[in-house]
């Protein structure tokens, strides 16, 4: 059974004769007639009856027709897929990231977006294996390490991990604290393999200092703790629960973030529109965040 026979099956149907439909199909007629029979004999139905010199529908045909015609339109909207691919568009977009990433930048991100953009598609990321996202589905991922050289990258922003405490607290009413005075007080923090605490650790190391710590599995957790009293959370994402947030900075001065980039195969058939993508991205960083 092929496409185009069941393309003639429906302008038949439609014009009420062969011989009508073969101005549609600029198919002759005993050809049309020919490729009817072999439709009905591959589907064993009977779908048309002569009536009044007509060609009608039999209760098979009509049966028929609905799911021909749902045939015929998926093949048309596949071809329209693939001519959309070869121009180099992207029906839809998946981007992987960090959970907070996803949560905080990429999905108010996907707000943004309009009926011409691609449906956006989201998978979280393996902190271990970062840019593998790419050969699991992947066509952007937004990550912290800097991508290998043979991808093609941009850097979307440097966002910052913040210290949250509630009004109350020692620290509260401040703009920004050392990072030595922050280790003076008890920390609540994401686990090991999120990207808030990388960049902690790392820090927290070329210091020297004693660190009190206590884990959560999510920053959500932590900044609930935090604002109950508990101690400080240090986390990347926005601020909850009515903490007030503190820029956290480190022993040389700097303001302990996070370097998000946003990369992408370069022969991937969309890259164009990926580079395009990121390049929104950056922007719509810059602007939430007034960072770069």
């Amino acid at each position: 059974m092929e496409l185009r026979t069941i393309g003639y099956f429906v302008a038949v149907a439609d014009a009420g004769s062969v011989s009508a439909a073969t101005q549609v199909t600029h198919v002759t007629q005993p050809s049309l007639s020919r490729q009817l029979r072999q439709l009905e004999k591959e589907l064993g139905l009977e779908l048309f009856t002569r009536r009044d010199g007509r060609l009608v529908l039999t209760p098979a045909g009509a049966q028929f027709l609905p799911a021909a015609r749902e045939l015929l339109g998926r093949a048309d909207a596949t071809r329209a897929a693939a001519a959309h691919i070869r121009a180099g568009g992207l029906p839809t977009l998946t981007v992987a990231a960090p959970a907070v990433t996803l949560n905080d930048v990429v999905a108010p991100f996907f707000a943004t977006w309009d009926a011409d953009d691609p449906m956006p598609r989201v998978q979280a990321l393996d902190a271990a294996d970062e840019y593998g996202a790419l050969d699991r589905g992947a066509d952007l991922v937004i990550g912290t390490r800097p991508p290998p050289a043979n991808l093609a990258r941009m850097r979307v922003a440097a966002l910052p991990v913040s210290a949250y405490v509630r009004s109350g607290h020692p620290l509260a009413g401040r703009t920004e604290v050392s990072l030595d005075d922050l280790l003076a007080h008890e920390l609540l923090l994401p686990t090991p393999d999120s990207h808030a605490r990388r960049a902690f650790d790392a820090a927290a190391e070329r210091s020297g200092l004693p660190v009190r710590l206590t884990e959560f599995s999510t920053s959500h957790v932590a900044q609930a703790v935090a604002a109950a009293g508990r101690g400080v959370a240090v986390v990347s994402d926005d601020p909850r629960y009515g903490l007030e947030q503190l820029t956290i900075r480190t022993a040389s001065g700097e303001v302990l973030r996070i370097v998000l980039h946003a990369a992408w195969p370069p022969h991937h058939h969309g890259a164009d529109q990926l580079a395009a993508t990121a390049g929104r991205l950056r922007a719509f960083v810059r602007d939430r965040y007034a960072t770069s």
